[in-house]
């Protein structure tokens, strides 16, 4: 609770500041070209571009989940495993994932910005048997790339309305096999968190509000994320729904601090991979999938408003959860960290 507190605090006070600042400056414009003239660097779809601006940009996200929750309530290793009065004979106790992220942007018009993302992601997750064995298990490989078209619905000044449109492409695996005990030395298929792709089709629909003062910057975006169909191994991961609010400091002509909460609501796993077996292990049971979400980030941000490296920009965020509430039982999240640069030319 003291986390929720602090981070809204933060918001809370930045907003003030910023009204207050807005009211002195009334014939401010809003302007991309600033440290914070663009969101923290976990928010994607954030900005739109000029008519002719390209930009590219890279982020580099790692990951870590530890421990189990039952819904709300944390619980132990031992209490889920069945000699102990549980129902599975493995449980996760550990996990890792990084993920590169590639993103291109191009403004065929003032109001029309293209969008382009894929990625690649490594991960590695920790496991406990029953009878008190270790082992891990890896994969890697390209994950979905999506496809968009930003629009920009209303602007003034200081402020700025639009929506996005796309569509997310099942380029990522969802046959990753890797060795586990059981399968005496063979490759055997992975459970549905260790796959790197959806293997379905997803629709996008965004919509993100932009404000601007001069010295703050914030903002507020609701994204949803809704799959089509089932992939081949019989199975369809659940639709997502992000609602992301931010805030910025414009410290220096190249230097901004910011703050962010995210909302996050993701449904359960629909359907059964038939080549995975529910009472092996936690991570094979689509009854533990899905659940809402509290997040919230400091970020900092660098941009090049001069110069050889003018264009660039560097974000950094650093975010935790504030309350988790999960579907069956799974590992809690622990932390994000978050780097990107942008270029913009």
């Amino acid at each position: 609770m003291k986390k929720i507190q602090i981070i809204a605090l933060l918001l809370a006070g930045m907003s003030a500041f910023a009204q207050s600042d807005n009211n002195n400056s009334t014939d401010h414009i809003y302007t991309g070209n600033r440290p914070d003239g663009h969101a923290p660097i976990n928010v994607m779809g954030d900005h739109t571009h000029a008519k002719g601006e390209f930009m590219v940009s890279y982020r580099f996200a790692t990951t870590t989940m530890e421990d189990l929750r039952r819904g709300s309530d944390d619980v132990s290793f031992e209490s889920v495993l069945r000699p102990n009065g549980g129902q599975y004979m493995v449980t996760p106790t550990e996990m890792s994932m990084n993920m590169h992220m590639l993103g291109a942007m191009y403004a065929p018009t003032d109001r029309l910005t293209l969008m382009a993302m894929t990625m690649y992601m490594d991960m590695s997750m920790e496991h406990l048997t029953a009878m008190g064995g270790n082992f891990t298990t890896t994969s890697s490989g390209l994950g979905d790339t999506s496809l968009s078209a930003l629009y920009k619905l209303f602007k003034k000044s200081s402020y700025s309305i639009h929506g996005q449109l796309g569509i997310s492409l099942p380029t990522g695996g969802i046959d990753n096999e890797d060795v586990t005990p059981a399968s005496m030395g063979n490759e055997v298929i992975l459970p549905y968190p260790m796959q790197i792709g959806s293997g379905t089709y997803s629709g996008i629909l965004a919509f993100t509000y932009l404000g601007q003062s001069k010295c703050f910057s914030w903002g507020s975006q609701v994204r949803g994320e809704k799959r089509f169909g089932e992939n081949d191994n019989g199975y369809t991961l659940g639709d997502r729904l992000n609602w992301n609010n931010w805030a910025a400091y414009k410290a220096t002509d190249w230097l901004s601090i910011s703050t962010r909460i995210e909302a996050v609501a993701v449904e359960d796993t629909d359907g059964v991979n038939p080549d995975l077996n529910p009472l092996m292990v936690i991570t094979a049971d689509t009854a533990n999938s899905g659940g809402t979400f509290l997040n919230g980030g400091l970020g900092v941000n660098l941009y090049a408003p001069t110069g050889s490296l003018k264009g660039f920009r560097l974000g950094l965020e650093y975010s935790l959860p504030l309350a988790q509430q999960f579907n069956g039982v799974q590992l809690k999240n622990q932390d994000v960290f978050t780097a990107g640069v942008q270029y913009a030319f």
